[in-house]
């Protein structure tokens, strides 16, 4: 980030004549560079390097030496005489660069092992030397004043520049404008200004969010035309809190928000508040909410907002000081703190909306809930249509049965449906995703990957497809059960076999139709028990789902006569007032044998229907033995037509913001995005 608050971008890298801007960074490297080549480099003059044995044959020899001078015990000065340096015996040194300056300058230099040996073998190679001859040994001692100057201050420059490093890019990190530690306490939101922002999503590109549509327009209309609102003596909400399951579109809805709004759009995590160092979180909503007021109006998107909103009170580190309740309470005292006027908005989106403190949620911090729910059969069709926009499909492509094939699918479930159908088509080298590509797509990400090298034992597929094939049966057969689409023994992903199905939009259930339902999962179970007389560990997860669903009937729904009309379900999650299960021992035993009473009689009546249908149970049983998956059709062919009529799905009545302001009721399905209010 810059010192603006503004992203960096590479064009701002370079000045007006095109070059790159000047970087500090070059001067240190510079330095650094220039350290290291003083290391390499020999102050002691133009004198070069030999051996002892050159120096005993060539010069010791022939009088040559006028001295030697013993440097710091380690290294030999050789000094020649002037008028035999001049001789052509010295041209080739003279060549190169070695001259005779003055007689304290010596030419040539070697390392000695020892002080002692040295001594011994000038010695030895003297010996027959007149006494004029001998060639006088000096010592001394010198002090490299630089060099341990530079050795000393090294480490020491290498640790503040370490350091320096460290904190600059902490620093960084920890502000929008700052380079050094003390703006770690700064906001790190992204700040989205009008004339700056690349963001291309707009509400054209959220689909299936109608009613969280028109209440976000209605924001983004407050900041373009506020004048609109004032005038009746309406106030700007202060927040919308997003909710809903993942995947559903919380944070495309806000990104749609900053392309539509013309104000400045700030955005970051809940967990960009979250640091080590203590006070930084409630520094950085400080940082946030001043940076807010000097560009308001503005919208100030916060997601994931449990990463700090949790509920106060329930810390895990008993009574200790939590860095979270300090960033929640300041986030509290900003949120409250605004004036009406400020024309500050916060968005906040979350799917744990059942862990966030009640001082948060209440009104006059987040005046509007607005929950994302799962897409409906027409939501998803239009969901479909924004995503198939750049794949290549064929003209008269069915969305409405891609729609209905994917029941409880979110908006990110069916994006990633219609890129594994793409990849699944260019693998068979198609030009053009056809509708059997949706429908691997669609098993592929339900069921998992195909595994077709599994080794199976032929009794293990056989029962398997007696397992599956009494699901299939049973399920044809009640009214309330699903409706089936196909039945398959190809294992895929941990599941050697599945019973897909093709589930009625619904918002309520009866009892009936759960009993139908634990009915149908039970079949399974019974077809092996009739078939085979034994039973496998292949109903675990059908086992898992019937006992769930008949705790929650007992526990839940009061769908018990026994227990009767109570609930022991917490919505909020929170168990204020309790320390353990809200009900005696007694009840919980009462709870239990209902919950057993249940699932044993579905279980009994699946064994009746089984028998009472066994040839139609053997049929497709055999059927799917030959074929490995069979269809709704294959099984209509052997029990029959279904007897149960099927409710249609009603459209429901989507209110659209047409341009005189007045809200009409649209039963039909929306193809095109809700209208922008215009500005008056």
């Amino acid at each position: 980030m810059s010192e603006n608050g503004k992203e960096q971008r590479p064009e701002q890298n370079r000045n007006s004549s095109g070059r790159p801007k000047f970087n500090i960074y070059w001067i240190y490297g510079l330095i650094a560079v220039v350290f290291i080549g003083i290391q390499f480099i020999d102050f002691g003059g133009d004198i070069k390097e030999i051996t002892w044995q050159e120096f005993e044959k060539n010069m010791l020899s022939a009088h040559d030496v006028s001295k030697v001078v013993v440097i710091n015990r380690d290294k030999a000065e050789i000094y020649i005489k002037e008028e035999k340096f001049a001789t052509d015996k010295y041209e080739q040194y003279r060549k190169k660069g070695i001259s005779y300056g003055n007689s304290n300058t010596p030419q040539f230099f070697f390392t000695i092992g020892s002080v002692e040996t040295f001594e011994k073998k000038m010695e030895e190679a003297q010996k027959n030397f007149e006494s004029t001859d001998i060639v006088p040994v000096g010592f001394e001692t010198r002090k490299d004043h630089f060099g341990d100057l530079l050795g000393w201050l090294m480490p020491i420059i290498i640790l503040v520049a370490i350091w320096l490093f460290i904190f600059r890019r902490m620093g960084a990190g920890g502000g929008a404008g700052g380079s050094n530690i003390f703006s770690i306490g700064k906001s790190k939101a992204k700040i989205f200004d009008k004339e700056e922002a690349n963001i291309k999503v707009n509400f054209k590109d959220v689909a299936g969010l109608e009613e969280a549509k028109v209440e976000i327009t209605e924001i983004v209309d407050f900041l373009k035309n506020p004048t609109k609102y004032t005038k009746l003596g309406g106030k700007i909400p202060k927040g919308a809190l997003l909710v809903g399951p993942p995947g559903t579109g919380k944070t495309l809805l806000a990104k749609a928000v900053a392309g539509e709004a013309n104000v400045p759009f700030f955005s970051m995590s809940g967990s960009d508040f979250v640091e080590m160092f203590v006070g930084v979180g409630a520094s950085r909503v400080r940082d946030l909410f001043q940076q807010a007021k000097q560009k308001a109006p503005c919208i100030v998107f916060i997601d994931e907002i449990d990463a700090i909103g949790r509920a106060r009170g329930r810390n895990p580190n008993f009574g200790s000081n939590d860095e979270r309740e300090n960033t929640l309470n300041q986030l509290l005292t900003e949120m409250d703190g605004f004036d009406t006027n400020t024309g500050v908005i916060i968005l906040a989106a979350t799917n744990r909306a059942d862990i966030l403190d009640a001082a948060l949620m209440r009104a006059g911090r987040f005046d509007r809930q607005i929950h994302v729910e799962l897409p409906d059969l027409l939501e998803r069709e239009d969901i479909f249509k924004v995503h198939l926009r750049p794949i290549a499909i064929d003209e008269n492509f069915d969305t409405t049965f891609l729609a209905k094939q994917t029941p409880g699918f979110s908006g990110a479930d069916i994006a990633n449906v219609c890129n594994e159908a793409a990849l699944i088509a260019a693998r068979k080298n198609k030009k053009a995703v056809q509708k059997q590509d949706f429908l691997d797509a669609i098993d592929r990400i339900v069921g998992g990957l195909e595994k077709k090298n599994k080794l199976i034992t032929q009794s293990e597929k056989k029962t398997i497809a007696y397992h599956e094939a009494g699901h299939a049966t049973i399920s044809w057969l009640l009214e309330y059960a699903h409706p089936l689409v196909k039945v398959t023994i190809v294992p895929r992903g941990q599941a050697l076999g599945a019973a897909w199905y093709l589930p009625k939009e619904r918002q309520i259930t009866t009892l009936e139709q759960i009993l139908d339902e634990m009915c149908s999962a039970l079949g399974g179970r019974a077809s092996e028990e009739i078939s085979f007389g034994k039973i496998s560990t292949g109903a675990l997860n059908d086992l898992e789902k019937v006992t769930k669903q008949a705790y929650a009937m007992v526990s839940y729904f009061g769908m018990s006569e026994k227990v009767g009309n109570i609930c022991f379900f917490d919505s909020q999650g929170r168990n204020e007032y309790s320390f353990n299960k809200p009900y005696s021992e007694k009840t919980a035993e009462l709870i239990d044998s209902e919950a057993k009473k249940l699932v044993d009689e579905q279980y009994k009546r699946a064994l009746k229907i089984l028998e009472e249908n066994k040839q139609g149970l053997m049929e497709i049983s055999e059927l799917l033995l030959e074929k490995e998956v069979i269809f709704s059709e294959d099984v209509e062919r052997i029990l029959g037509k279904r007897k149960f009529i099927e409710e249609e799905n009603v459209p429901r009545k989507i209110p659209v913001i047409v341009d005189n302001g007045e809200d009409k009721e649209n039963s039909e399905k929306i193809d095109e995005p809700i209208k922008d209010v215009k500005e008056n």
